[in-house]
């Protein structure tokens, strides 16, 4: 396009335009407007990047063997034996290690918890659908994946669905600004609500503005009603800074993910929940401090038989 007058309205136009449809839809939340064009958009662009991923990562389908184990912890030790064939199906590359590191931390967390989960890979990553920290996963509707399940790795929290095409979903994660989730503290039990800031912390806010938190407390998912969006004791962060308290109501906290979403590859979507709630046993044990050194004396006892000089 030649720079003409003409084309420079044109582009001022268009951007006017996008920075309007961002606005709407931001404002707008679950009752987007614009939801049903994701919905469209999830269903022409779903395939194509399923299909792209395929060729490109033919290994990928071997995250399938996780796909299908939507029991309880009753199935874990059929899953095992799953990951196992998995092992042998991908190799001993460098990063397929990684991957089957993945899959045994996600079940390892899946079993802890007795979540009942389907796998899936990520397999694009950006506003595809919308204008949020999003990823695309390989798994939809045809896998028996809805609007508002959990999704989780072997860290913890990843984020929720959001939007559901019949061969992939998209997944709104933990760090998007409109992100929010209900969080429980470990051994206190302090509730409070955690929020997205993007490639920063997570923001959390105690309901109790006098509850006693330290630098390294860590907390996990509180749960929803009907476990939609949130199963309950899914591992989230630790804290790293507690805001002065100054009087008020709540008590703000600063809490690093344990998840790392800037490398998110093989996750697992909740698709059934725990019986009972899990609280923090899918908290990993922390590590122990390790122990001071003994502190070695040496003592000198002259001998009886010496003889004092001259």
């Amino acid at each position: 396009m030649r720079d003409t007058r003409e084309s420079r309205l044109l582009l001022v136009l268009l951007v006017a335009i996008a920075f309007a449809l961002i606005t709407v839809d931001i404002r707008g939340g679950e009752r987007s407007p614009l939801d049903g064009a994701r919905h469209a958009a999830a269903s022409v662009f779903g395939p194509v990047e399923e299909g792209v991923a395929s060729a490109v990562d033919p290994v990928g389908n071997a995250v399938a063997a996780v796909r299908d184990s939507g029991e309880r912890h009753t199935r874990i030790s059929e899953l095992e034996r799953e990951n196992t064939a998995l092992k042998q199906r991908l190799g001993s590359d460098d990063r397929n290690r990684g991957r089957v590191r993945d899959l045994d931390a996600m079940l390892k967390t899946a079993g802890a918890g007795q979540y009942g989960i389907k796998g899936a890979q990520v397999i694009a990553i950006g506003a595809a659908q919308g204008f949020s920290w999003t990823v695309t996963i390989d798994c939809g509707a045809n896998d028996g994946i809805k609007r508002d399940m959990t999704v989780l790795n072997g860290d913890g929290l990843v984020g929720r669905v959001t939007t559901v095409g019949p061969s992939t979903a998209t997944v709104l994660l933990a760090s998007d600004p409109k992100f929010t989730v209900g969080t429980r503290m470990e051994k206190t039990g302090e509730i409070g609500f955690a929020n997205g800031q993007g490639d920063r912390s997570l923001r959390v806010e105690l309901l109790n503005g006098k509850a006693v938190v330290r630098e390294g407390d860590r907390l996990v998912t509180f749960g929803s009603s009907k476990d939609k969006p949130f199963v309950p004791g899914v591992p989230v962060g630790e804290v790293t800074r507690v805001e002065p308290a100054g009087g008020g109501l709540t008590r703000t906290l600063q809490v690093r993910p344990f998840v790392g979403f800037s490398k998110l590859d093989v996750v697992g979507v909740v698709v059934q929940p725990p019986r009972t709630d899990p609280r923090d046993t899918v908290l990993p044990p922390k590590p122990e401090a390790p122990k001071p050194a003994p502190t070695v004396t040496v003592t000198v006892t002259p001998s009886a038989s010496a003889k004092p000089r001259d």
